[in-house]
């Protein structure tokens, strides 16, 4: 815990066996009261691995239901057992699961609601290995928002996010996508109600077992982007009235 916070890692995973023991042995324990593992219908041994780690939380979707929907039971569950802090890792290694404590230590006493782990703050991420292309795409997606949006995050796109559970009781993240872009969908709600986001600098590893997606679904997921952030300020003009930006109401 972290002033009395109990923190939750919820890892996503989807054939994720070579890289999954590696990423759990750099939790610090001595933060982290919890970790569930759901797995995405793997087709390798994910299941066998994180049993063998002694994961104490682990649920499987019997059919590929896509990473949206991934996230979506891991912080349905995190919030289940009693999780004041949740924080999504990837558990293909690309990001640094040291960095869990500083994350969680700016939600546990107030600063954020919302913190991201972000690839670009300290112009690192090309040297680390991320692709030309996928860095130009990153930018050039990141400015339209941040001119869309009126905000100013280094990026939108990182997959390394710790929430309060503030945060994930108001918004409606069963109305978002099953896809990849309910990573964006889930920023643009919380700035909806008016949190704001935090960013710290995070160094990401790029190499074969890191999962990524290829150039066509990019291109697909960075249309969709777009018409997000387009949908996201026409509700902030209260022109349209989206269900995604509607507050959730408690069960």
């Amino acid at each position: 815990m972290i002033h009395g916070k109990k923190v939750v890692v919820v890892l996503p995973a989807y054939n994720a066996a070579k890289t999954l023991e590696k990423t759990y042995c750099e939790i610090d324990f001595n933060v982290v009261d919890d970790v569930v593992l759901v797995d995405d219908n793997s087709i390798d041994n994910t299941l066998e691995v994180a049993a063998a780690l002694g994961i104490k939380h682990i649920l499987k979707h019997e059919k590929n239901r896509g990473y949206g929907a991934n996230q979506k039971t891991c912080y349905a569950y995190a919030l289940k057992i009693d999780a004041d802090i949740v924080i999504m890792l990837h558990p293909d290694y690309q990001y640094n699961p040291r960095l869990i404590p500083s994350m969680a230590y700016l939600i546990a006493h107030g600063v954020f609601h919302s913190v991201l782990g972000s690839r670009i703050l300290g112009d690192q991420a090309i040297v680390n290995g991320m692709p030309v292309y996928k860095y130009v795409f990153n930018r050039v997606l990141t400015l339209l928002q941040n001119f869309i949006i009126w905000e100013k995050l280094s990026e939108y796109h990182s997959g390394y996010r710790a929430f309060s559970r503030e945060v994930l009781e108001r918004i409606n993240l069963q109305a978002n996508s099953d896809d990849f872009i309910f990573d964006n969908q889930m920023l643009t709600q919380i700035f909806y109600l008016g949190y704001q986001v935090g960013e710290i600098s995070c160094p990401a590893k790029y190499f074969e077992e890191s999962s990524s997606i290829n150039f066509m679904r990019s291109i697909k997921y960075g249309l969709g982007v777009l018409s997000n952030s387009i949908l996201y300020r026409l509700n902030k003009w209260k022109i349209v009235r989206s269900t995604i930006y509607q507050i959730k109401v408690k069960d």
